[in-house]
């Protein structure tokens, strides 16, 4: 059922905001060099990699870390970046990761390929197994303010307590931070 529903709701998303995900690839492209769409390698369900695509925020030569290992952020954003993050315009482009499959509405979020402490921590608590999400029970938790072992005692409370009703109150909870920007840092 959460795989239909994934589907479905992404699916429709895709189509309904067609001309919003059309705006933003033209206005990444008019104002910095490059591809509108990133695809950064992340690690999906039982830690296998898969190209995830994101409008493109940071200028085409930053490093391929986590954000926060920058030592300036705002250095690396084109000069719409910092927008597309806060409004999270940026992560529409997953809806297709989980139109294929790659991902889910709710799950953990990917992590990066090389974020090894993470990885690591979630295969411990069995978190692994889940397919990723473009929102998580971390995500409306804290988002970019959580240390990495309180991101994973979250994922793996949305791994133990999951359910359609836990999927519908994330889902719920993300539409009231993203509306008000909350708890991102970059």
């Amino acid at each position: 059922m959460k795989r239909a529903f994934d589907f479905v709701l992404a699916g429709g998303a895709l189509v309904a905001l067609s001309p919003v995900l059309l705006a933003t690839a033209v206005a990444v492209r008019v104002t910095s060099r490059g591809p509108a769409i990133y695809w950064s390698d992340r690690v999906g369900r039982d830690n296998k990699l898969f190209r995830m695509p994101k409008f493109r925020s940071m200028r085409i030569e930053t490093p391929a870390v986590a954000t926060h290992l920058l030592t300036d952020t705002s250095a690396w954003l084109t000069p719409i970046g910092g927008f597309l993050r806060k409004s999270s315009l940026d992560e529409l482009p997953q809806l297709w990761s989980i139109v294929v499959g790659d991902m889910s509405i709710v799950g953990p979020r990917p992590a990066l390929f090389n974020q090894d402490d993470l990885i690591g921590l979630r295969t411990e608590q069995g978190v692994h197994k889940l397919r990723p999400g473009l929102t998580g029970w971390a995500q409306v938790n804290g988002r970019d303010e959580l240390p990495i072992p309180d991101k994973v005692r979250l994922d793996a409370e949305y791994l133990n307590n999951r359910s359609f009703a836990m999927d519908l109150k994330t889902i719920w909870m993300t539409v009231g931070k993203v509306l008000r920007a909350r708890d991102i840092s970059h």
